[in-house]
């Protein structure tokens, strides 16, 4: 079976934001047959507006969709991946209230009990852990510089029936961080940033270990500029932007799409082929990563939050946090134990477990 499209895409000749070195895709021919956008919120402004509604029949509400994908996963592993800010929980004004509700957090454990789940944000791994405050999920911060993972499987083969995976006892779990070098000059960054945007209101810096976060409210073009101004210093880094937030990163070559791939393989997916499907569920720019290793597979679901039409690579879409709630709320009650499950790849360690 091939990719996971909707039959209503139709893909579009544009550019999309990039985070590191990109790479075209391929394979990407869609038909253009609409589907109508089916949501809970019947009472919602945007539902009439016509760009939106446009939009969204090239990119169908993941809810109205979701039978149809499940069909589509039957009898598949669906490896569930999931941001943050924007997506469990609302953006607000305090970054440090970000809190997600109680109903999120009891979706996203039902959902981990089924499916194997991993949460890749920008924010520092701990950071996201304290918010998320799950033993069942697996955690990628600074996104994906840091992350706490199973080791890597010392044996891969197949029984003719299933892929079975073997690890090294001694070592059940690895932190893996690829930035790790640049941890020195991140400090230093921090405390220039802090000092330089002190006195701009609505401004707030945030060391997420391996990415420095400047998160604005106001003032967007000052903080910008002082911003900039420090991260031409130092060569080894760059800037990029989400939303309501500057992200100060090293340049290197990793991003929420290699942390996915990194996932899948130390989960022991990497070699399943078409017997799994990742599903990723994200709302900003660096999601984006993601969604195009999700289509470079041919298999799999990429899904956008966005109450506005935007650029993206995502084929399925969901309006705010209130319709990722509903999602997950679906796919936790759809106990549709995936293969790994039943094949008992739990008993050997390559489920969600404690972190």
């Amino acid at each position: 079976m091939g990719f996971q499209r909707p039959p209503s895409y139709k893909e579009k000749q544009q550019s999309v934001p990039k985070t590191t070195k990109d790479v075209e895709d391929k394979g990407d021919s869609f038909t253009n047959t609409r589907i109508p956008h089916l949501s809970p919120c019947t009472n919602d402004p945007i539902a009439l507006d016509s760009n939106y509604n446009s939009w969204v029949a090239e990119h169908p509400s993941a809810l109205g969709s979701f039978d149809r994908m499940m069909k589509a996963g039957k009898r598949k592993t669906i490896v569930v991946f999931l941001d943050y800010d924007g997506t469990l929980s609302p953006i607000v004004d305090d970054p440090d209230r970000a809190f997600m509700s109680v109903e999120m957090r009891a979706a996203v454990r039902e959902v981990a009990k089924h499916f194997p789940t991993a949460i890749i944000s920008g924010r520092s791994r701990e950071k996201v852990k304290d918010f998320v405050k799950l033993h069942n999920v697996y955690y990628a911060g600074s996104h994906g510089m840091d992350i706490m993972a199973p080791a890597r499987p010392l044996i891969k083969y197949n029984d003719g029936k299933r892929q079975t995976v073997a690890f090294d006892k001694k070592e059940s779990e690895v932190l893996f961080q690829p930035a790790k070098k640049f941890l020195p000059t991140i400090q230093e960054i921090f405390k220039i940033l802090e000092e330089k945007t002190k006195k701009i209101q609505g401004a707030m810096v945030e060391d997420n270990s391996f990415c420095i976060s400047v998160h604005f409210r106001q003032d967007y073009g000052m903080l910008e500029e002082k911003v900039k101004s420090v991260v031409e210093n130092y060569p080894e880094f760059h800037l990029t932007e989400g939303k309501m937030v500057l992200e100060v990163r090293p340049s290197i070559e990793w991003n929420k799409g290699h942390a996915l791939e990194y996932l899948l393989d130390t989960l022991g997916f990497s070699n399943s082929g078409d017997h799994v499907l990742p599903l990723y569920i994200g709302d900003d720019r660096t999601d984006e990563d993601a969604f195009k290793v999700i289509r470079s597979r041919g298999q799999g679901y990429p899904i956008i939050v966005s109450s506005i039409p935007k650029d993206t690579r995502a084929s399925y879409s969901l309006r705010d946090p209130s319709e990722v709630l509903a999602f997950l709320l679906r796919l936790g009650k759809s106990k549709k134990a995936s293969p790994s499950r039943r094949s008992g790849f739990r008993s050997k360690g390559i489920g969600p477990r404690l972190v």
